[in-house]
């Protein structure tokens, strides 16, 4: 077997390069790093294709979860902050300001730096879903600030609910108290900005908890901040390598927010959704009728309704037509027919506009 994704090391120096053969002594290696697992690849499967982007974006968060890290560490034992605002610019300023999708790229992660990986995918999330509201700068700023910080509680936990989904509602509960419990140092430790702080992160859990339990508190208002966290956090959670649990794909994820606007904002999961790819050209899909197919054109009304291959007979089906509504995408294909280069000359030669694969 052979590395899917690269390994680097806290200081984003490269360890092990994609497509590395995995011997014993690499095996050996890499457990000493603690990472939860790693992506690997069968002998005779392809090397997925990644960009510079890519390559650039495993190493930007290197680096940023090192800075997270000792930032959280030093509020912890000192109930002051130094460098946040910082971080939280270069996060603004790399991923706040995009025109268009990313992928978001859920990588690996160890005991050690799990919680402090959720918060920094969490903001980037935050930052890219405010963008696309227009929401202010200063709460863009108090958001992606909130998002760095909102899982301070977790830290020192030792939760099995840190890993990933526990089914016991009592230990979920338990949890959910020590997150909100780490909120209260946040006025100390920020000031001001540690009240707002305070709220958004206080409110997002609260809603999260209650929307784990299906319950809906009518009488509560969140402000805007808090429904961005809620979504942001949640969608991370979902789509991460997890140890206790099973990680759901980004379909998986959206149609659970698009299934409860009563507990997800639809305007903000409607912005998540514009920030990131989630069907898009070239990916494999099933369908609820058992079908695979290839996706071949994105459709920008409804993700979940492209315009796919089907694998079965070779027909087009644009899922968006009256025609074809009762047939939708269950899920994405986790095999190596995700792995399709496509001819859109071709596409286009027979009718099939917009058969772009993006970049990253």
């Amino acid at each position: 077997m052979r590395l899917a994704r690269p390994i680097y090391n806290k200081n984003g120096v490269l360890l092990f390069e994609r497509d590395s053969r995995l011997s014993s002594a690499t095996i050996e290696s890499v457990k000493n790093f603690g990472l939860l697992g790693i992506y690997i690849l069968e002998p005779a499967e392809p090397l997925p294709p990644m960009s510079e982007e890519d390559l650039e974006f495993e190493r930007f968060e290197i680096k940023m979860v090192s800075s997270i890290q000792a930032e959280i560490e030093k509020v912890l034992s000192t109930k002051h902050q130094k460098s946040l605002p910082t971080i939280v610019s270069q996060i603004i300023r790399a991923y706040g300001h995009l025109d268009g999708k990313v992928h978001l790229y859920q990588n690996l992660r160890s005991r050690d730096d799990y919680v402090y990986r959720h918060m920094f995918n969490t903001a980037i999330l935050c930052a890219m879903i405010a963008s696309k509201m227009n929401v202010s700068v200063d709460d863009r700023l108090q958001v992606v600030s909130a998002a760095l910080i909102h899982d301070i509680g977790a830290v020192k936990s030792q939760s099995p609910a840190v890993y990933g989904a526990v089914e016991d509602r009592s230990v979920q509960d338990a949890f959910y108290g020590e997150l909100l419990r780490g909120c209260e140092i946040l006025e100390e430790s920020f000031g001001t900005d540690g009240i707002v702080y305070r709220r958004i992160c206080q409110q997002a859990i609260r809603a999260q908890m209650e929307a784990d339990h299906g319950e809906v508190n009518t009488k509560a208002k969140m402000i805007t901040g808090a429904k961005i966290l809620m979504v942001a956090g949640k969608f991370d959670r979902l789509t991460a390598m997890s140890l206790n649990g099973q990680s759901e794909s980004e379909v998986r994820a959206v149609q659970e927010f698009l299934d409860h606007p009563e507990f997800y904002d639809p305007a903000v999961v409607k912005a998540l959704i514009d920030s990131i790819y989630v069907v898009f050209p070239g990916v494999s899909v099933e369908l609820n009728t058992g079908e695979k197919a290839l996706v071949i054109s994105e459709n920008p009304e409804n993700i979940l309704q492209p315009t796919v291959l089907s694998f079965r007979d070779n027909s087009i089906l644009d899922l968006s037509l009256p025609g074809n509504s009762d047939i939708r995408i269950k899920d994405v294909m986790k095999t190596l027919d995700n792995r399709y280069i496509m001819n859109t000359e071709k596409l286009d030669a027979v009718g099939v506009p917009g058969a772009v694969a993006p970049q990253g």
